[in-house]
């Protein structure tokens, strides 16, 4: 019997799973996030390191395992996915190993078929398109100098902006004015300006927001805008990857993954719909509702040449037990 191991490392979590080639689940882990962009690439591997001991020693099995699958958020060229290969094979976890974005996983996870377009909000925003002949649309994904907007933390920095300009009047008045600073326990935008500032409260934490927004919008304008943008920066990456696939004309599922797409109510999800419509009568969005290890483990399967039953028993064990 083969094993595999597949990981999921993103920004704030990782998932690792070690799956034998029925589908059947032979150990998980989960662990701190452990992307390259932040951590480094020995760094990252240190992580994936200790959660891959740990899975291990709840099993008979020894290194190296048959094939190694690593979706990792973070890896945007193919210097970066070559780099941690490399650096993956030093260390000598399989004997094949494959490194890619996090966002295949996320895309895998949704489908059978394997191709189809996927877009992910997170901590930022990315996209990968797979035609049914292979071919791909991706995009480099590194923020405002790749002319990225939408992940949690923009959300969440436009809903600081827009709350602070309804408190001093410099804007429209909007009900983020008391639920912003609400979310971590401040009176007012000022207060919560001030902690950001001295830095008693890590920017990082703004990313929190984004839920907050979706909530607001039902019944705020200002928020509204905000998630309107946000479905439009969504309708954009998935309309550039059907294009450039020439899909137009086909029947495209959009997965919508990461922690705020997954969460993303009626409101949100019609404004994605409707400009989905716009690309091609036949592209709908669908939120994912297998976490992306499930992904990231079914590549592996198809790496090891699993068949359709072994697929099918994956999804129903390792969904299951990594709910959340």
């Amino acid at each position: 019997m083969r094993y595999a191991l597949a990981v999921d490392g993103g920004n704030s979590k990782t998932d690792l799973a070690v799956v034998r080639e029925d589908g059947e689940v032979a150990a998980t882990a989960r662990g701190a996030g452990s992307s390259p962009y932040h951590l480094g690439v020995e760094g990252s591997l240190d992580v994936i390191e200790r959660l891959l001991h740990d899975a291990l020693a709840t099993t008979r099995l020894r290194r190296p395992l048959d094939a190694a699958e690593l979706l990792l958020a973070g890896v945007d060229f193919p210097e970066e996915e070559d780099a941690v290969l490399r650096a993956v094979e030093r260390r000598g976890w399989a004997v094949r190993a494959s490194v890619d974005n996090d966002t295949f996983a996320v895309l895998r996870a949704g489908t059978n078929s394997g191709w189809g377009v996927a877009v992910v909000c997170g901590a930022g925003i990315n996209c990968i398109g797979i035609a049914p002949d292979g071919r791909q649309a991706r995009f480099p994904a590194l923020g405002w100098t790749t002319g990225d907007w939408g992940g949690g933390g923009d959300v969440g920095q436009e809903a600081v902006y827009a709350a602070a300009r309804s408190e001093d009047g410099r804007g429209p008045k909007t009900t983020l004015e008391h639920a912003v600073p609400a979310h971590f326990g401040f009176a007012s935008p000022h207060e919560l300006a001030e902690a950001l500032h001295f830095r008693r409260l890590e920017q990082g934490r703004t990313m929190e927001l984004a839920p907050v927004v979706l909530v607001e919008a039902a019944h705020d304008e200002v928020a509204a805008e905000i998630v309107a943008r946000l479905a439009h920066e969504v309708v954009a990456l998935a309309r550039v990857a059907i294009a450039r696939l020439g899909l137009e004309h086909e029947t495209v599922e959009v997965m919508l993954g990461g922690g705020l797409l997954q969460r993303a109510n009626g409101t949100l999800l019609a404004a994605i719909d409707a400009g989905l419509a716009q690309v091609g009568p036949n592209v709908r969005a669908r939120p994912t509702v297998e976490p992306a290890i499930v992904g990231a483990a079914l590549l592996a399967l198809d790496t090891l040449g699993a068949n359709c039953d072994a697929h099918d028993r994956l999804r129903r064990t390792l969904g299951e037990s990594n709910d959340g």
